[in-house]
């Protein structure tokens, strides 16, 4: 009993966690937007923890809602998975980060952010000026690739490499 005459909350032997702050795998997900899979992809890449029960069920810690929504809106952004798990390596493992935790985080993420609306920027601004101007090839482009200098950065489609 606490000091209330409440009875102690329930701890899950697998996890030592109380019961009732370790949620299921299916409660993150549909609580934090997500699919079961996405999850697991997530804690395979080290994003997010979760602890087991005696039954092998994966238990996560309240917490872990707002990783995955930091981690949501990061693909939203276009921000790189493992620049997420790179800052979050500077969180706390366990429990609630800080508001300050927080603002570091959204620091790590200004230049990448900054450097994304630019690349973009261009690219809105060049593809109106390339589709008008009937060359139709950006190997030859002298506006997009001047004297195919992309060229020089190896197959693929590079005129646009890291500008997204």
């Amino acid at each position: 009993m606490t000091s209330t005459g409440s009875p102690e909350p329930a701890y899950d032997a697998g996890t030592g966690h109380r019961a009732q702050e370790a949620l299921s795998v299916g409660q993150v997900a549909q609580r934090g937007g997500v699919t079961v899979s996405a999850l697991h992809f997530y804690e395979r890449q080290g994003l997010i923890n979760s602890t087991r029960t005696s039954g092998n069920q994966r238990r996560y810690e309240r917490s872990v809602l707002r990783r995955v929504a930091v981690i949501r809106a990061a693909q939203r952004a276009g921000i790189p998975l493992s620049l997420v798990a790179s800052v979050f390596g500077e969180l706390p493992e366990h429990g609630v980060p800080t508001q300050a935790d927080w603002q570091r985080l959204s620091e790590h993420w200004q230049a990448e952010l900054d450097a994304r609306i630019a690349a973009l920027q261009k690219l809105r601004g060049s593809l109106g000026g390339c589709i008008g101007c009937g060359c139709l090839s950006l190997a030859e482009c002298g506006f997009v690739n001047p004297d195919d200098e992309v060229a020089g950065q190896g197959p693929g489609a590079r005129a646009f490499d890291g500008a997204l």
